[in-house]
């Protein structure tokens, strides 16, 4: 959900998923014309090693509490797991989504209803 924020101390992070925000946005007008769908996916953290090296970097040695607090602020309580992103992307690539692009698909556990 960077793409769609700001995050303090993330700067060059969050800048490059602004940007591909755009260049979703502008290759889906582009490609629409041959049929070419193209949206994006937010999602809030995800049950990942990368999530592992980022609770670890805010507080060494102590990563468990730091996921407990990250996922305390999501309102289903969790992160999300790397099959629920993959189930989103399988719909989005399935003909049951033949008219969608341009769109952005936020997964968070309700974290953007904030």
């Amino acid at each position: 959900v960077a793409g769609l924020g700001g995050s303090p101390d993330f700067v060059a992070y969050v800048t490059s998923k602004h940007a591909t925000l755009g260049i979703m946005k502008t290759a889906a007008l582009e490609a629409a014309a041959r049929k070419i769908r193209v949206n994006s996916i937010h999602p809030s953290p995800v049950n990942n090693r990368m999530m592992r090296s980022i609770e670890e970097s805010y507080a060494p040695g102590k990563a468990e509490e730091m996921q407990k607090g990250f996922a305390s602020g999501i309102p289903l309580g969790r992160y999300a797991e790397p099959l629920e992103i993959a189930k989103l992307v399988l719909f989005l690539g399935s003909d049951d989504s033949q008219f969608i692009t341009g769109a952005q698909y936020v997964i968070d556990g309700g974290s953007n209803a904030k």
